[in-house]
């Protein structure tokens, strides 16, 4: 669709029948109706995703990819967390919230069609297997995939854990605004670190901390409510950067013509991940208890810290940007939500 209609038009039609599904939701309250509605909004936002960062990466380099990601990112986390706070002057139970939301994602489409800044120009992408991209970058790709395991059990299974844990609707709201809003603050200082220093002892730095951070969350389920939100804030402060830094970490390896088709198989990796954990960690929690989740999230951040250090054993050095002249080519992908030869 890119490649025949441009950037624009996707992302104007993506986001018109993602707002008309959001609206039929609120219309019919069935499971297998929002089954197959979140099915089609999914992969509206999906496009999004792919018009959104392989427009980004186009503009970006090496030395800059990170912390403009890092940019991208934070603002989509100021709007995931400010939106957790909607549930409260509209209330769960009604159609309001459902007609809030298409509102909103209508109005997306108005900057991107009136900006003057020129979209990237369209050529044609080349194709590129799961299996090139896992030899290129297998820390990326591995990261990818974990990253969006660690998002979507943040999104989906972090307001089951907090209303089992006890909280209301206005602790659910301040929960997730705290676990989503705290990845704002940390985007960019993190993406423009790992511009600096090679970016795969930057994601192994940022397991390792979110991996102690839930650890401890697991274990401890009697801390202060105030040291509670302290470390859920840094646990998903720097456990959300990993997408930002694995796509960023991919694209460092790939040549222009490649970048659309590995968006689309680094966001297919996201997606499964996404898909796969809700079902792991909701099975947890139902057989262990709420302590599940974040004893969950420990173990999905401490096997990416493992495999970060067991590639770092056979390091190679991290790429450095070539000077040679400017080509308007295609897109990145990113998973990210959306390629490099990483390791």
């Amino acid at each position: 669709l890119v490649r025949r209609v441009g950037h624009i038009r996707v992302f104007a039609a993506m986001a018109a029948i993602a707002s008309a599904t959001i609206l039929v939701q609120g219309m019919f309250v069935h499971p297998l109706t929002w089954s197959l509605l979140r099915l089609v909004s999914g992969f509206c936002f999906a496009g999004i995703y792919v018009v959104a960062e392989s427009w980004l990466n186009d503009r970006a380099s090496r030395k800059t990819r990170g912390g403009l990601l890092a940019v991208y990112m934070a603002v989509l986390y100021i709007g995931l967390g400010s939106a957790q706070f909607l549930l409260i002057p509209t209330g769960p139970a009604t159609d309001r919230p459902f007609m809030l939301v298409a509102v909103l994602i209508s109005l997306a489409i108005v900057p991107i069609v009136i900006a003057a800044q020129r979209a990237p120009e369209i050529e044609l992408p080349r194709k590129v297997r799961y299996r090139e991209l896992y030899g290129n970058s297998p820390l990326g790709v591995v990261a990818v995939t974990v990253s969006g395991m660690v998002s979507s059990g943040v999104y989906s299974m972090g307001p089951v854990y907090a209303r089992l844990s006890g909280l209301g609707t206005s602790g659910v709201a301040a929960f997730m605004g705290v676990s989503i809003l705290s990845a704002v603050v940390t985007q960019y200082p993190i993406g423009r670190l790992s511009d600096r220093i090679d970016r795969r002892t930057v994601i192994a730095g940022v397991c390792v901390l979110a991996t102690l951070c839930a650890a401890t969350l697991a274990a401890f389920r009697g801390l202060p409510h105030a040291a509670f939100l302290a470390l859920t804030a840094v646990f998903s402060g720097v456990a959300l950067t990993l997408y930002s830094l694995a796509v960023s970490h991919v694209n460092d390896h790939l040549e222009p013509a490649q970048m659309v088709a590995a968006s689309s198989a680094l966001l297919r990796l996201n997606g499964f991940g996404a898909a796969v954990s809700p079902v792991l960690v909701g099975s947890l929690i139902a057989g262990f208890g709420p302590p599940a989740y974040f004893a969950a999230l420990a173990g999905l951040t401490s096997v990416l810290t493992v495999y970060d250090l067991w590639r770092k054993m056979r390091r190679r050095p991290p790429p450095r940007d070539q000077k040679k002249s400017f080509v308007a080519a295609q897109p990145q992908a990113v998973t990210g939500r959306l390629g490099r030869q990483a390791n």
